[in-house]
């Protein structure tokens, strides 16, 4: 009789040992990538770099398409939506975003993985629509936050059409800083809340008088106020510095 205990049959799709995290399947997906191109790299190729069954992929990620994206939306999101972005002084939001995109664009790297075809330009719609948008949106705020985050996100996408992925000679032959320049004032514009429509003043309802010898009426501005504080305090800022 045999006694001998059969061993453990493995699991499909499980790795020996600790089970390696998304972000180093992600980060061996994009080396593979980049070397042999979207096409050229197989799920197989990427399993055998991180040590797993092909199957653990297809269970995080569903495909060689998913694995792509996130990629990509991976390295989107360390550029456009960190902290450091969104969440420093709101003046400088606009150059902030104009700086994020053209040095995510700008790196080679990215570069590479960007002309991998329709899948990276799907990938990069998606995520700008999906992505982006959602947390311009949770940070802006206010009944207009929806409206001023996708007319950003309508600017940006323009930039990065017309510069990197369908390049017109006229902005692909201007510098980061000739874009910062050119596409800040219409950032701050779209950024800026906007102002609702004052309701008829009826009797015996006045607004509360301010200092300055105004009304405050409920309703006046919505978003985030401290962005169109921060807005007057840059605009005075660089106004007295022409004058100098």
């Amino acid at each position: 009789m045999n006694n001998a205990v059969p061993a453990p049959a493995r699991t499909r799709g499980r790795p020996r040992g600790n089970p390696p995290t998304r972000e180093s399947i992600v980060s061996a997906a994009r080396s593979l990538f980049l070397e042999h191109g979207y096409r050229s790299t197989t799920l197989r190729a990427v399993a055998g770099a991180v040590g797993v069954d092909p199957a653990l992929i297809v269970y995080h990620f569903g495909s060689k398409k998913g694995l792509f994206a996130d990629v990509m939306q991976f390295q989107c999101a360390n550029a456009l939506a960190r902290d450091e972005v969104l969440g420093g002084d709101p003046a400088t939001l606009p150059d902030r975003l104009i700086d994020a995109v053209t040095d995510l664009w700008e790196d080679a790297d990215f570069q590479q993985l960007t002309i991998q075809g329709d899948e990276a330009t799907e990938v990069i719609r998606e995520y700008l629509e999906r992505e982006l948008l959602a947390r311009l949106v949770e940070f802006l705020g206010g009944r207009d936050a929806t409206a001023r985050a996708t007319a950003v996100v309508t600017i940006l996408g323009g930039l990065i059409y017309t510069r990197y992925l369908n390049p017109l000679p006229t902005p692909a032959a201007l510098t980061p800083s000739e874009i910062r320049h050119s596409l800040t004032p219409a950032l701050r514009a779209v950024l800026a809340p906007r102002l609702r429509a004052a309701a008829p003043a009826t009797a015996g309802r006045r607004g509360r008088p301010t200092p300055g010898g105004g009304a405050v009426h409920r309703g006046g501005f919505t978003g985030r106020n401290s962005y169109v504080t921060a807005e007057k305090q840059q605009a005075n800022k660089e106004a007295g510095a022409e004058n100098h």
